[in-house]
């Protein structure tokens, strides 16, 4: 069953949901709208009945602490057995390091697949634990982010990967 929570972090709010299974998604509030009848204290007791609700709270935290480098809670991820591999792969980056489209699927896959590659990542529904925003532009430009451009620099100048 499904379960959803919310968590104010330094950059917005983040809708998270999971399952029994592990976390499905991470998305900024700018691509949802917070129902009215839901508030942050009373998501306890979804993170309560949902562990990897409350693994996610944790480690999002530590992370946004400096605290955290490699995120460790079992993910859920719904797509093609391609985005999967895609995006099991973005989990392969490094904290604080950058690649471009292009390193990233000579790295991992056939080059010829570089527009498939830049679709998973654009599809990616697992925001900041599937570190998509690691992946840049060929001139190391910040290229496409689901949770908006300003938030794919932060995130990189909090890993200190990108220094504006």
């Amino acid at each position: 069953m499904q379960k959803v929570t919310y968590f104010s972090s330094p950059i917005g709010i983040l809708e998270i949901t999971a399952n029994e299974l592990g976390l499905e998604s991470v998305k900024f509030e700018n691509q949802f709208k917070v129902p009215a009848d839901i508030h942050f204290e009373n998501e306890q007791e979804n993170q309560q009945e949902n562990p990897i609700l409350q693994q996610t709270i944790i480690e999002l935290r530590e992370y946004f602490a400096n605290e955290r480098k490699v995120f460790t809670i079992k993910l859920a991820a719904i797509g093609t057995d391609f985005q999967k591999n895609v995006w099991e792969n973005l989990s392969k980056t490094t904290f604080g390091q950058t690649l471009t489209y292009s390193e990233f699927t000579k790295k991992f896959t056939d080059i010829k697949t570089i527009r498939a590659v830049a679709s998973a990542n654009g599809k990616n529904k697992i925001g900041i634990i599937v570190p998509c925003h690691r992946i840049i532009g060929k001139e190391g430009n910040l290229t496409g982010y689901a949770g908006e451009l300003w938030r794919k620099k932060w995130l990189l100048e909090h890993e200190g990967s990108i220094l504006f």
